[in-house]
This record gives structure tokens, C-alpha cells and sequence, in this order.
């Protein structure tokens, strides 16, 4: 990556193109939440059943394009690569920090 992004994030797109559902949990909170294709998933269990779901279903890969801070969350503009109609496409990350965890992340 070639701009700064705090640790969490950094590590949650490493972890996100790792291909490993395990390693994508190990970046969140306990009670983190996660917003995705208008549906809503609580708690590391959740977020790892869906990051298992839909890295099967898109085998998409994710590169952060820029970073912006914008209402006290870490906003990052990504190009997302994959098996679905129209890829590539540029999505926005917003991410909520808890410590060195990601508290919460809404995809847009």
C-alpha cells in the first residue's frame, strides 16, 4: 500500500486478500459489526461466516486507492476485483476504530 493507513486497516486489507476468513476476523473487535450488501453481521462469528461467503462467491480481491478521515471514521475509496458483473468497481470502506481493532466497517 503505498499511502499511511492506521494499523487496523492496514492489516484488515492485507487479511482481506490473504484468502484466509481467520485472519480477516483476527482484525475486529469482539463485538464489531460489519455493513455489506444491505445486510448486517455482529461478532467475530458473524463476520467470519461472511467473509467466508463472500470470498467464495466473488474471489474478489481489494486494492485501497485513497484515505480520507470524514466523520470521525477512516474512510478508504478501493478498487474491488472479482467474479461479479462489472468488475472492476470502486467501493468506499468506512471503518470505526476501537484500540488496535476494527470496531466497525460499513462497505459502499
Amino acid at each position: 500500500m503505498s499511502m499511511h493507513l492506521p494499523k487496523p486497516i492496514a492489516r484488515y486489507f492485507t487479511a482481506e486478500n490473504s484468502n484466509n476468513p481467520g485472519d480477516l476476523a483476527a482484525c475486529f473487535a469482539a463485538d464489531a459489526t460489519v455493513l455489506d450488501e444491505g445486510r448486517t453481521f455482529e461478532g467475530l462469528a458473524a463476520i467470519k461466516e461472511w467473509k467466508a461467503e463472500t470470498k467464495k462467491k466473488y474471489n474478489h480481491t481489494i486494492e485501497p486507492l485513497e484515505a480520507e478521515e470524514r466523520d470521525g471514521k477512516t474512510v478508504v475509496k478501493s478498487k474491488v476485483s472479482g467474479n461479479f458483473p462489472g468488475s472492476p468497481v470502486t467501493l468506499e470502506f468506512s471503518f470505526g476504530l476501537k484500540g488496535d481493532k476494527v470496531a466497525s466497517l460499513e462497505i459502499h
